[in-house]
């Protein structure tokens, strides 16, 4: 996949935008409303009025990226309610999102520790 790594840090703007918006006013919404720096390598996610379609927006070191996708289940996509400003997410949780399903129940898996098994020359 093009785009963020499994490393990455996600911000979702919760805030539903005009799907016409381009870089250059997602860009500025970033500086201006969330008071952050689009140039530091972060994910912003960017959600339509009708959930169906997301914007992500990503500066790779080289050049923003400006990612649409649009979901064909007639649901959408899983958001948060609409309030003003933002939140951190995974990009275990962003995948999750991006691919349809509910993020908010996303979770590492748990660790299993294998039983330790002693030798007969132990005994």
């Amino acid at each position: 996949m093009i785009g963020p790594g499994s490393d990455a840090k996600v911000l979702i703007y919760t805030k539903p935008i005009d799907f016409r918006c381009g870089i250059d006013t997602l860009v500025a919404k970033i500086q201006h409303e969330l008071d952050q720096d689009p140039w530091r390598g972060v994910a912003y996610i960017f959600r339509s009025k009708r959930k169906d379609r997301l914007k992500i927006l990503w500066f790779d070191g080289t050049g923003i990226w400006l990612m649409t996708k649009r979901a064909e289940a007639a649901e959408g996509f899983a958001w948060p309610p609409a309030v003003d400003g933002s939140f951190s997410i995974t990009a275990a949780q962003m995948a999750a999102l991006t691919s349809g399903m509910d993020w908010r129940r996303h979770r590492a898996p748990r660790r299993v520790n294998p039983p330790k098994i002693e030798s007969f020359a132990d005994a």
